[in-house]
Order: C-alpha cells, then structure tokens, then sequence
C-alpha cells in the first residue's frame, strides 16, 4: 500500500538524540524534530543550558536533557546508557556535538588536532557504537533506524580560514558516514548533511566580517535559515529517506559546487 503523502515526512512518536543539541546547527535540527512530533533528547555539555533549551523545546512538544561530555569514550558510553534507561529504543542519532580551532599555520598547535578530532570524528564513532542495541531495537522492515552525521562544506572543499584540524575532521565525518553505512544496512542508515554558512556561534565572527562577502558567494544569495536544516534531517528521519543510505547532503545555498 502506497504511503499516504500526508504521511510520508511523518516522525511522530519517534524518539531522536541530538548532541550539541543546545545551540546553532544542534539546536535548530532539535526544535524541528520536536516540532515534528518526535520524542527529543538534547546532549550538551553545560548542563544548565541542556535543561535550559530542553525546557524552551517542550513549550511545542517533548524534549528533555541529557548533559554530556562526549569529549572521550567514556562520556560516549555514559551518554548511550543515560538514554537507555529511559528510552528501550532509538529511532534517530544526530551526532552534531563538534568544536573548532583557528590558528596561521605556523602556529597551528597540536592540542588543536587532539579536542577537535576527539570531538568531531572519534565521539561519532564512539557514540554511534554504543547506541548500536537501541538503533537496532527501533529498526523495523521499510524504516530502519537512522543515524544522522553533522559535516561541513569545509569538509567538501578547503576553506580560506586557518582550521586545518576542523577541515580535515569534516572530510573524515563524511568518510566515517559511508563507511558506517556499508556496514550497519539495512536495518540502519547514516546518512551526513554538510552545512554552508548558518548563524550560529559557531559561525558568528566569520559572519560578522565576511558576511556581504559569503552572501555574494552563494547562489541563492543568503546565509541558511533553521527551517532549511530541520527541513533536511526530518527528511532523513522519515520514511521519505528510508532508502537513503552513505549520502553526504550539502545544505548551503549551492556554495560548494562553485
């Protein structure tokens, strides 16, 4: 029987965790899932502000909190069993939690590869491992599980600011992604979206300076908005993306292929 359309972007009662759910890039795919009717656990370090945003999200739907530092294995681990005490089963993973360094090239240090590394490609493989028994539980024939990898454009083509540790780290997430993918199918998808310029903390004193520069660059001639990323990740975690498997899907504006 044909998916009704009305279904076919449909991710209510679905439960999601989303790392560095508390603010840019995390923040804007968490409030979409929510707003979706997904069942959303948000994962940051300060634990204030976890609560903080977990509190603001449930004013449309549910959301709570699960501080963590996913900094080495053993906060991975701990992050997967929090969830696992509340949740038997989950439906979507959103490894988003990541961390940048600038530094000129003569200086670049090497603790900047040691945090970013860490953070942005070993906690992905580390908490996707851990979270493996709940994915598989949610996996179910023509939906399995999903698996959702925050890359970059950096990670597609170099870019001219100094974070060679953030570039490289980015380019390696989208490999992971593939990699993961050929592995856990059928009953699991990883899929990465790759995000241009959006506001976020992140991306705000790049912004602040390059803005008209970044805006001109881009063929649709705008900086992302947060409906175009929770546009694309309920994508992913709906059936609509149920045969989408080791995709790295970029989400600025057309800025990569130039």
């Amino acid at each position: 029987m044909q998916t009704r359309m009305s279904e076919l972007f449909s991710i209510r009662g679905k439960v999601a965790l989303v790392t560095g759910g508390s603010r840019g890039i995390g923040l804007m795919i968490a409030r979409g899932l929510v707003e979706a009717g997904a069942r959303v656990y948000v994962a940051s370090r300060k634990a204030e502000e976890c609560e903080r945003v977990a509190a603001e999200l449930s004013a449309t739907g549910e959301c709570h909190a699960l501080p963590a530092d996913l900094g080495g294995e053993a906060g991975c681990r701990a992050l997967a069993e929090a969830l696992a005490a509340r949740e038997p089963a989950l439906h979507v993973l959103v490894n988003n939690a990541g961390a940048n360094w600038g530094a000129p090239l003569a200086e670049y240090p090497d603790a900047a590869w040691d945090k970013v590394l860490a953070l942005n490609v070993k906690s992905v493989f580390h908490l996707t491992r851990a979270c493996l028994p709940q994915l598989e539980k949610a996996s179910a024939p023509g939906d399995p599980a999903r698996v959702i990898n925050v890359g970059s454009i950096d990670g597609l083509r170099p870019p001219l600011l100094d974070t060679y540790a953030y570039s490289s780290s980015k380019a390696a997430v989208h490999h992971l992604t593939r990699h993961l993918a050929a592995k856990l199918a059928p009953r699991i998808t990883v899929n990465a979206v790759a995000p241009g310029p959006f506001e976020s903390k992140m991306m705000a004193a790049t912004l602040d300076r390059f803005r008209d520069a970044i805006v001109a660059s881009c063929p649709m001639r705008r900086i992302g908005e947060p409906d175009d990323m929770a546009g694309v990740a309920i994508y992913l975690a709906s059936r609509a993306g149920a045969y989408v498997t080791g995709a790295v899907i970029p989400v600025d504006g057309g800025i990569a292929m130039r």
